[in-house]
């Protein structure tokens, strides 16, 4: 079972909250029924979104329009991701943090994380201050720069925390799931695990990765054996 064992980095998403005021930048906004941000802006609401599931579902050609969609955009956000320079100073990389796409910026906060540190944010704060308290600050374009200044560091700050939790269960998860695999009694160790509320919808990520992989190499008794795993932890977690 061991080895469909893998680490998944699950996609987190932006809090709702965080927006950027209107410039000729693109906002920062919060896809979360489309964590890839391959569809750009959501839908607007439940409804819309079960109307666009169900068009696709019934009509073949566009579903294929769909998928070939989302093919291209793939392959733009990997071309693009792959042509970005970063920075090297603090003020450099909050002007590419600006500077980024909206559906872009979550992939870059989980990639520059180790440089969006206690001195980068404190360098972020001065600059929020010095703009602040510019003399001339009822001009359009200082006020414009002050807010945007303002929604980017909620959006990193709000953004890293999110990063830093999505990887803190994850080392949980893939421990506890290393634990379920090689467990003699599986029954015995998920009602330990409950007592102890290890089981959550990060091990249940963790384990659709696996089956994925499972599917995908052909193990299919690995595969059976972790959708057991799945049902009794969703079973656990739900009773």
């Amino acid at each position: 079972m061991a080895s469909a064992l893998s680490i998944v980095n699950p996609t987190f998403a932006l809090p709702s909250t965080a927006r950027r005021p209107s410039s000729s930048r693109p906002k920062i906004m919060c896809v979360t029924w489309d964590p890839e941000g391959l569809l750009g802006a959501p839908q607007t609401g439940h409804i819309a979104r079960l109307e666009f599931k169900r068009r696709l579902e019934k009509d073949a050609d566009a579903r294929e329009a769909f998928q070939q969609h989302v093919r291209e955009e793939k392959e733009r956000r990997r071309v693009l991701r792959e042509s970005r320079a970063t920075p090297d100073g603090p003020e450099e990389l909050i002007e590419y943090f600006l500077d980024t796409e909206a559906q872009e910026l979550q992939f870059e906060i989980a990639r520059l994380r180790p440089r969006t540190n206690s001195l980068f944010f404190s360098r972020l704060n001065f600059l929020r201050t010095r703009v602040k308290f510019v003399v001339k600050h009822t001009s359009i374009h200082l006020n414009l720069r002050r807010e945007e200044l303002r929604h980017i560091a909620k959006a990193l700050t709000e953004g890293a925390e999110a990063y830093d939790k999505v990887q803190t269960d994850l080392v949980t998860a893939k421990a506890s799931l290393a634990q379920i695999l090689t467990s003699k009694d599986v029954k015995a160790t998920l009602l330990e695990m409950v007592e102890q509320n290890k089981l959550n919808r990060s091990l249940l990520a963790l384990l659709d990765e696996n089956i994925a992989s499972a599917h995908k190499v052909e193990q299919k008794e690995a595969a059976a054996f972790m959708e057991k795993v799945r049902g009794a932890v969703l079973k656990y977690m739900t009773a």
